[in-house]
Order: C-alpha cells, then structure tokens, then sequence
C-alpha cells in the first residue's frame, strides 16, 4: 500500500473507534450517574482524610463525623435536586438502582446503615467540594472558631480581673498607708467609685466581645481609654501625699506596662490563640483543654458539654491530624495572631492535595471500567480490529466514504480541537453513520470474511471460530477505552497530514486603507 491509502486507512480505524468511544463514555457516564460513583468515591475519600488512611476509615465515629459534615447547610447546598413529583421520578429510580447496587456490595458484618453513605437518610452527595467550603464546613464541625473564642473570651476575662486586681490592691495599700483619716474620706470615696465605673466598663468591653460586636483589638483600646480615664480621675483628686503620689506612679507604670502597645498587649497575653494552641484544645490532657474546661466549666456548662462531646467523636488520628496540620502551618505563619485562618487554609490546602490523590485513584478505577466496557462493545458490535483493517484496505469506496464523513466532522470542530463538546459530536457522528456502513456488526457480510459463514448456510454457527475474533477484539477494546477525546484529537492530526497541513486560519484584520 502507498502512503494516501495507508492515511487512508488510518482515518478510518480510527473514526470507527472514534464513534464506539462516543457509544462507551455515554454507557460509563449512565453508569456513573446512576450508581452515583463520583459522590461515593468522594464521601470515602473524605472518611479516608478524616481516619488518616484506609485502616480506620470505617470507624463509627469517622462516618458520623463524616455524616455530621453532609449535614452542613454549606455541604448540602452544593448537591442541587430536581423539584416536583415528575422531576424527581427519574431521580427516585436511580435512587432505587443504586441502593440495589449498594446492599449487594456492603460487607454483611457491617453495622453501618445502607443509606448512610451519604449520611442518614441522604440518597445522593455532591460530586465536587471545594477545598475552602470543605474546611470551612471542617472546622465549624468541630467547632473550632467557637473554641478560638472562648479560648480569647477566656484570657480576656483574665486578663480583665488581673488588671483590676492590680488596681485594687494600689488603692488598698494606699488607703492603709493613710489610716482612717477623714480628710481622705472624701478622695477615697471618689477613687472607689472611680474604680466601680472601670470595672463596669471593663465587664461591658467582655460582654461586648462575648456577643461578637467587639474584637481584640477594640476591646483592648476600651480597655486602654478607660484605664487612662481612672488614672486621670485619680490624679484631678490626689491628695498632697507622697504615698498618693507613689500610688499615681505606680498605677501609671502598670498601665504603661500592660496598654503600652495594642498588638504587643495582646500577644503577650496570648488573647488570639496561635494555631497549636487551637488544636491542643480537643486533645485532652493538654495544658490548653485543661485551661479551657476549666473556665467553661466555671461560666459556661453548654458550651463544655458540647466540647466533651466533640472531643468523645473525634477519632484519635483526626486529632494527632490536626495537632501535624497546626504544627505545619506554624511553620510558615508570620503571626501567631491569625491562628484560625492560617489552619483553615492549611485544612483546605491538605484536603486539596488528598483530593488530587483520590482523583488520581478514581481516574485508575475509571480506566478499569472503561477498559471493560471496551472489551464489551468490541465483543458486541463484533470490532475486529484485524477485520477493521483487510476491510478498509481492499474496498476504496468504503474508505473514501468515511473519510469524506471524517473530514467534515474535522471542518466543522477546527477551532476546538483544544476543547470539543462530545454531545455535539456526538450528534455529528450519527448523521455521518446514515451514509457509511462500518465493517463491524454480526451481519452476514461481515461474518463471511471473518469465519467463512452465513445465516445464509444450513450448517451450525462455528462458535470455535470466534477464538480468532478475539485478540482484534482485545485491540479493540483498548482503543475504545482510550475515550473518544484522544481520538478525535488524533483524528484532526491525520486530516491534516493527509491534506497537506492544516488550512490557514482566515485573517481577522482590517485591511482597508
């Protein structure tokens, strides 16, 4: 054979396998949308993240973790469903199909729910979480934005009484160097209720952080204002004593050296908790848990209820997870102050990278499947690649037909070979088979010139013969689970080959003067 009749016959074998991989991506689609094997193999997937690893993934406490996750308004906003009896009936049989398909697949000895996989009485997830949504949803799970502000309303309020008692005790030991003198009465009554207004203002600045209309760092700018306020207070009022004034200077030093700097204050009494420190607040034994159950269990019963119920779910390697994720994002955090975003994106960026390995499996899980339903259509449409090719090399009618077809699919997709809709071509494809009859089938035709046989003939069909079907078969089941993308790329390079180059593209500049 010359070289156009070898091109020739490339475009053909390979517009024939174009056309089956379309006939097998539809199949696997149908397959994977009714067995839902996308939102399955991503709930597993996020088990394994949450287990840290296959060994403990099906732990009762990993898939009611995972369960309370699919249950986040945030999670459960992504896996949109159709409205209305009519539209949701195709949708309640792929729910009947795939929990078919389910229970025979289940290990018996499991105790885990059926419709669980999706979390309880869920028959559907979403295909696709992104990474910020996941950890977001992550995070608000385990309740760690309430636990980083408890843990700060904690230290504030500490902080608070501690400042208060300094104050307290100046005043005290002032009123004690002066004895019960009433030319003091007067000043000391003044200084006291100077003191009730701080403190008032200083219970107000937690309140008002405690409701969320206050940060840190207006709360401590109050809190240096009101400080400021007393001190001038006291000093419009200070007898002509040198103890008042040491007790001035005194009050004057501790302001300075606990308001000095916003920032400086706020780190040295760690009232952000840094990344590690939020983490070791669901692992018990920790100095942070003991610190935090210890003021919750003082002001705030609920909220340390639910932590011990967070922390009795949490799978221990979840935990140990977290506590590395923190110690990981300490590494590259320039402010221990922004503890909770740093984790939050360390979360996102880790599930991203597990995500890329648990696409890399379903892609090989996929490849599987494509290959059988490969071997499938081959066996079934009797694609004997080897038949495929005597054919195509010896009727030159057939060839010029398809690729005549070939070339006009090619023409009309030229500006998307890059990207081609397979719906599209999809429909191009089955206006182009209306002309062209293809050398497969189990047509008399084609069984003649495979196996010498005919329905035609009186003699009994020769199953022995289909043994030298197989190996094109096989050939060509491995070409059809290359998908119908590559062919169609590889179809557009063979074109334009065999016409001599690609055409030019036609000039969009204006050429007029």
């Amino acid at each position: 054979m010359n070289l156009p009749v070898i091109l020739d016959v490339s475009l053909g074998l390979i517009f024939i396998y174009l056309i089956l991989s379309l006939l097998a991506s539809e199949i696997q689609e149908l397959i994977t949308t009714v067995f839902q094997w996308r939102a399955e193999h991503l709930r597993k997937s996020i088990e394994l993240f949450i287990a840290g690893g296959s060994q403990n993934s099906e732990e009762t406490n990993v898939v009611e973790l995972a369960n309370q996750i699919y249950s986040n308004p945030l999670i459960k906003s992504l896996n949109q469903q159709a409205k209305g009896f009519f539209a949701n009936i195709p949708r309640q049989v792929t729910w009947s199909v795939a929990s078919v398909y389910r229970s025979l697949k289940q290990n018996p000895e499991s105790n885990q729910k059926q419709e669980s996989v999706f979390g309880d009485s869920r028959h559907s997830g979403p295909s696709y979480i992104p990474a910020s949504t996941f950890a977001t949803t992550f995070m608000e799970t385990l309740q760690l934005p309430t636990i980083a502000q408890k843990l700060s309303e904690t230290r504030l309020d500490t902080f608070k009484n501690q400042r208060l008692s300094e104050i307290e005790s100046i005043v005290l030991k002032l009123q004690e160097q002066l004895g019960d003198n009433e030319e003091f009465a007067d000043f000391f009554n003044f200084i006291y209720q100077a003191f009730a207004e701080l403190q008032a203002d200083f219970e107000q600045i937690i309140w008002d952080f405690q409701q969320g209309r206050l940060d840190i760092d207006g709360g401590i700018d109050r809190m240096t204002a009101s400080y400021d306020r007393y001190i001038a207070l006291f000093q419009s009022q200070i007898p002509n004593e040198e103890s008042a004034n040491k007790a001035l200077q005194q009050l004057q030093f501790y302001k300075n050296n606990s308001f000095a700097d916003t920032q400086r204050t706020i780190s040295l009494a760690g009232l952000k908790p840094n990344v590690r420190e939020i983490a070791q607040a669901v692992q018990r034994g920790t100095d942070i848990y003991q610190e935090l159950t210890t003021s919750l269990l003082d002001k705030d019963n609920e909220m340390y209820e639910n932590l011990e119920k967070i922390i009795d779910r949490l799978p221990p390697s979840l935990a140990n997870n977290i506590t590395n994720l923190a110690q990981r994002a300490e590494l590259n955090l320039q402010q221990t102050t922004e503890g909770i975003n740093t984790l939050h994106n360390v979360i996102a960026t880790n599930f991203d990278n597990s995500m890329e390995r648990a696409s890399g499996v379903y892609k090989r899980n996929a490849k599987g499947v494509a290959l059988l339903l490969g071997f499938a259509i081959a066996a079934a449409s009797n694609a004997d690649t080897f038949h495929m090719i005597s054919r195509l090399s010896k009727d030159s009618a057939l060839r010029e037909t398809i690729v005549q077809n070939a070339g006009q699919i090619v023409s009309q997709n030229r500006n998307q070979l890059n990207y081609v809709d397979i719906n599209t071509l999809r429909s191009q494809t089955d206006e182009a088979l209306t002309e062209v009859a293809l050398p497969i089938g189990w047509t008399d035709s084609n069984l003649e010139k495979q196996i010498s046989w005919s329905t035609k003939q009186r003699r009994q069909f020769p199953y022995w013969r289909i043994i030298t079907l197989i190996p094109g078969w096989i050939l060509s089941g491995i070409a059809i689970s290359m998908g119908a993308s590559f062919w169609f790329d590889l179809l557009g390079k063979i074109v334009n080959v065999r016409n001599s180059g690609k055409v030019p593209e036609p000039s969009n500049k204006n050429n007029n003067v």
